[in-house]
């Protein structure tokens, strides 16, 4: 995303949850990372164009035979929904059209059962196209069944750590909360991205998952097949005491038997 359509993003975000742009990261990921630490997140909106909703939320525009940098976000509101907001020295081209849509909203509540967590919510969604890149944060991911995540380095067997045939390379996850005790207990303050973790969720207890299936939404059906110890390649590319911070809580991998479409604030559930 172009630094000028992400400032208006920020400028919208910041105006529908009432902070100073300041405040808001400079990253699409990390604000979501940082909606979460708020109990708020971006629910994506299937069908923006004709997206109907009386509260606020962000529409990005695109004008057709244009760069996608020249993008801009607005806020909208409204049955039928309008522009109420465009971020100051933005413009509105003639002919740009809705190409996406975001609602900021509390994610689904996470349910509690026996004083256990036993069934939770996604706060984040990140792939990378190749090894090495940076993970880019998505509003939504593809699941494919002995495949992987669409887009991402393993689902075409270009991972650091490919191989053919090994089980467990489908997807990984990660648990918000092993980001907050590894700041907490150790010093040690890891954005989502950097774990390099497709799935980062809230308010389940994904080391219980292992041989397990779980369910992330309406059909995507997943298998836990095996801890994601951290491992001396993350420990090159985040700050020091990462590793130790993560031992035993570096997430989960898993394979996909039903795959399909997840996003942001799907329910995370044992089946």
């Amino acid at each position: 995303m172009s630094d000028s359509a992400m400032r208006t993003l920020r400028a919208c975000v910041a105006s529908i949850i009432e902070v100073a742009i300041d405040d808001v990261p400079e990253q699409a990921g990390s604000i979501a990372w940082w909606l979460d630490a708020r109990l708020l997140g971006f629910v994506p909106v299937a069908a923006p164009e004709t997206f109907q909703w009386g509260g606020f939320w962000i529409a990005r525009l695109h004008v057709d035979g244009t760069p996608d940098d020249d993008d801009v976000h607005v806020v909208m509101a409204g049955t039928p929904s309008g522009v109420v907001e465009v971020p100051i020295g933005a413009t509105v081209a003639s002919g740009a059209r809705i190409i996406a849509g975001l609602v900021i909203a509390r994610p689904a509540l996470v349910s509690l059962e026996r004083g256990g967590r036993l069934s939770g919510v996604v706060s984040g969604l990140f792939l990378s196209s190749a090894t090495g890149n940076p993970m880019e944060w998505r509003g939504q991911l593809e699941l494919v069944a002995g495949v992987g995540v669409v887009g991402d380095r393993y689902a075409v067997g270009r991972g650091r750590f490919s191989t053919p045939g090994r089980l467990g390379q489908d997807v990984t996850l990660i648990e918000a909360e092993a980001l907050e005790e590894a700041a907490r207990e150790h010093g040690v303050f890891l954005e989502p991205a950097e774990t390099r973790r497709n799935v980062v969720t809230r308010g389940i207890d994904l080391n219980g998952l292992v041989g397990q299936r779980f369910a992330i939404g309406d059909g995507v059906l997943l298998h836990g097949h095996r801890l994601a110890e951290p491992c001396s390649h993350l420990q090159l590319s985040t700050p020091p005491g990462a590793l130790r911070a993560l031992v035993h809580r570096g997430g989960l991998r898993a394979e996909i038997i039903v795959g399909g479409v997840v996003r942001s604030g799907d329910a995370v559930e044992p089946r």
